[in-house]
């Protein structure tokens, strides 16, 4: 059992997490912040000069008291706005400073409040005035640089990428290539998968943190997180929560689950800070001896150790990029509302409900609050949530009140007294979870003077097939989900012909052949549970078609930015309408996954064996709109059934080729990235090195995929064709060979439509 006592807070700073700079426009700047202590937080944001190195006027401010979500455990995320209409613009480096106020009145700056005896010295900023600064989206689209990534698992294997950032901001030269966004597009936390390790300390920590310990409903008693210890939570989280990501034998997935508010609240720090994590793990021979077990402990301690090392590049990464995010399922649970089948055997189940609930929680305090900030405003939804949040906490969770608000807020359906399953809605042929209108909405559009950016819920919006099997794939959004995500925010920028507008699909739109293959036969078997079997668009072809017309019948040029997947990859789809075969829509899919959890599969699809053995080839279908729907067909028949079937519009995908690897040349020392424990060959078998081919910088250059952990960044360059844009997506990794060594692959297309067979 992990001692860990509150008399550890003692030796850490004022801020436990953060600053980490969330929404960020031209009229204001939101940053979020977790500390040990009540106070008021005063945000403050500075023009700069000499590109970035002085500070000048304070052009933005505002302030806002914390918010008590535990006796140590004190949340903001305050938003700075002009007192006298000014507003930020392009091209310019902003810097943000920020002041903490106590409740006996004494004052903190933002140095004061980021060291501590134990962390004398933090670096958050990339200028020797020590504050964090940012820049907005350009107003040229060939100015933009986006960062985008996803699914970054503490012990999964492989360095944390995330950290490559860190040196690409670092190495700038120019203003305008500096990177003005970043999105992570989901997985920002595991629920399930957790080592055993991390929930070791993760759970003694968020009970610290709540000053109190949760009871969880575990049939007719009640159970504490401590009375729960790690690698033991199998048969809980299968049997009594009802979790599916450790069926087919997969315990492991879930011995360690997240339970409690506190341990998600623990893990979101946890992922961003590297202040509340310990400076030792125990022997695990002292916890069991099970070898299996002592296996797995030391592997993922190796992992974990990986991960804190590189966690202060992080902490100043998401302090000087408007971060943006949203939740997959791993935010929550392995296969978090795949189809109806999981909703009524976890939400018909008082802990699997109570372990949803306090997953959405924590999502709507560390992620939800800084993506949408006018949710969280005075008056609003979000603040009552807050409110509710703190009450719930200040009674130790026995305020029923408290306790049904957030349930209200966050989305979780009432039960039916009937059959004690949850409540579902029939629309349009579907069923949806029943939402309270109060519910917060986790969908959001960011827009600048370039591009728009439509980040899409497919979780809590699915439409479940009413005449079909409860196992049956989803709709990942429902009807009147694709008219308010999809249709509404692109009908209300149609006029706007400046703006490149980007859609954020968590899950894939279009996926490698072979998965497709492995998903339908899964499906045919009826073994959807933690296979991914419902998550991808292009396993229900109704939900498909219906995406791609609204995509396409409202842009001709779109960009969709994806994850999940663990491999990163880039493809073009032409849309061309069977009517008016003369003004095609072109969409390019880009796939950045996996920030930490590659795998061997990913591993050996990021290599030439790939494309010798299953190469991706071009693929076509014809659609229909009324009613949506689609089919798959071969290049040479594909006039035989445009004939027969007198089809709406068809659609041919291709992928496209990753150029060559190359070295990623910078300014700085990044030999501190990487742990200096990462293992080497050894001397005495060096010299079999030029046998190993598979090791080789050429074996090792896929050309489909990056199948190692990776970060993307997205730009463009302007063509010879009038309107038109290259599509450059770079992703950045790790090289295996040379372990201090960052390298990159760059995938580019263009918006050209390419019809050829």
């Amino acid at each position: 059992m992990n001692n860990l006592t509150g008399s550890f807070l003692d030796d850490l700073p004022i801020i436990l997490a953060g600053p980490i700079l969330k929404h960020t426009d031209s009229k204001s700047v939101t940053v979020l912040v977790v500390l040990k202590q009540a106070c008021q937080v005063v945000l403050k944001v500075y023009d700069t000069i000499d590109d970035g190195e002085r500070l000048n006027n304070c052009l933005l401010i505002g302030q806002r008291y914390t918010v008590a979500l535990g006796k140590h455990l004190h949340v903001v995320a305050v938003t700075a706005v002009s007192g006298n209409g000014e507003n930020l613009t392009s091209h310019r480096i902003y810097a943000y400073d920020l002041e903490f106020t106590l409740p006996n009145q004494t004052t903190l700056s933002l140095e004061q409040a980021l060291s501590s005896p134990r962390f004398p010295y933090v670096n958050i900023s990339y200028f020797q005035h020590q504050k964090p600064t940012f820049i907005l989206p350009p107003h040229r689209l060939e100015d933009l640089h986006i960062i985008h990534a996803s699914c970054r698992k503490p012990q999964g294997h492989g360095f944390d990428a995330l950290p490559i950032l860190d040196s690409l901001i670092a190495t700038t030269k120019q203003i305008r290539d500096r990177p003005q966004q970043l999105f992570l597009t989901g997985d920002q936390i595991y629920g399930d998968d957790v080592a055993d390790a991390f929930l070791w300390y993760a759970s003694p920590l968020g009970d610290i943190l709540l000053g109190w310990e949760e009871q969880l409903p575990i049939g007719h008693t009640d159970r504490t997180p401590q009375e729960l210890p790690a690698g033991t939570r199998a048969k809980l989280a299968t049997v009594n929560a009802g979790f599916t990501a450790g069926l087919h034998n997969k315990s492991e997935k879930v011995s360690s689950h997240l339970f409690s508010l506190g341990e998600y609240y623990a893990a979101y720090i946890l992922a961003w800070s590297p202040i509340c994590w310990p400076d030792t793990f125990p022997d695990v021979h002292t916890i069991t001896q099970d070898p299996d077990v002592i296996k797995f402990w030391q592997e993922s301690v190796k992992y974990l150790r990986q991960f804190m090392a590189t966690l202060p590049q992080v902490r100043r990464v998401l302090a000087n990029i408007p971060t943006y995010t949203i939740f997959d399922d791993h935010d929550v649970s392995d296969d978090w509302n795949l189809n109806q089948a999981w909703c009524l055997r976890v939400l018909g189940n008082p802990l699997g409900r109570r372990v949803v609930q306090n997953a959405l929680l924590a999502y709507a305090v560390f992620q939800a609050w800084g993506n949408t900030p006018e949710q969280f405003a005075k008056g609003e939804n979000g603040e009552n949530l807050l409110k509710a949040a703190a009450a719930w906490s200040h009674f130790q969770g026995k305020n029923e009140n408290a306790e049904k608000a957030i349930a209200r807020y966050v989305g979780i359906p009432s039960i039916n007294p009937h059959t004690n399953l949850p409540n579902f809605v029939l629309e349009d042929g579907v069923f949806t979870l029943e939402r309270d209108p109060q519910v917060l909405t986790w969908n959001y559009t960011v827009t600048s003077n370039c591009h728009q950016v439509i980040v899409l819920d497919t979780r809590t919006w699915r439409g479940y097939p009413a005449d079909a099997k409860p196992i049956a794939p989803p709709m990942l959004l429902s009807p009147s989900a694709m008219q308010q995500q999809l249709q509404a925010p692109l009908q209300q920028t149609a006029h706007h012909q400046h703006l490149t507008s980007f859609v954020i699909a968590p899950t894939n739109v279009f996926g490698l052949q072979v998965i497709d293959w492995i998903h339908h036969w899964q499906l045919k078997r009826e073994k959807v549970f933690s296979t991914d079997v419902g998550d991808a668009w292009n396993i229900h072809f109704p939900a498909l078609a219906r995406l791609l017309t609204t995509l396409c019948e409202q842009r001709q040029k779109l960009i969709i930015l994806s994850g999940d997947i663990h491999y990163s990859c880039t493809a073009k789809l032409a849309y061309t309408r069977t009517r008016n075969p003369q003004q095609p829509s072109v969409l390019v899919q880009l796939t950045a996954s996996a920030l930490k959890n590659e795998e061997p599969i990913t591993r050996i699809i990021h290599t030439r064996l790939k494309n010798w053995l299953l190469p991706e080839k071009k693929r076509y279908w014809i659609g229909w709109n009324q009613p949506p729907n689609l089919r798959e067909i071969s290049a040479r028949k594909l006039r035989h059934h445009q004939a027969k079937n007198n089809p709406d519009w068809y659609c041919l995908l291709e992928w496209i080729p990753r150029q060559s690897t190359k070295n990623f040349y910078q300014l700085t020392d990044i030999s501190g990235l990487v742990p200096a424990h990462k293992p080497t060959i050894n001397p005495k078998w060096r010299w079999l090195a030029p046998l190993m081919f598979w090791r080789s910088r050429w074996f090792q250059d896929g050309r489909e995929v990056v199948g190692v952990n990776n970060i993307a960044s997205v730009h463009f360059d302007l063509t010879a064709v009038e309107n038109d844009y290259q599509v450059i997506h770079d992703i950045y990794w790790f090289d295996s060979i040379c372990s201090n060594q960052v390298v990159y692959s760059r995938f580019s297309t263009n918006f050209q439509p390419n019809n050829k067979s």
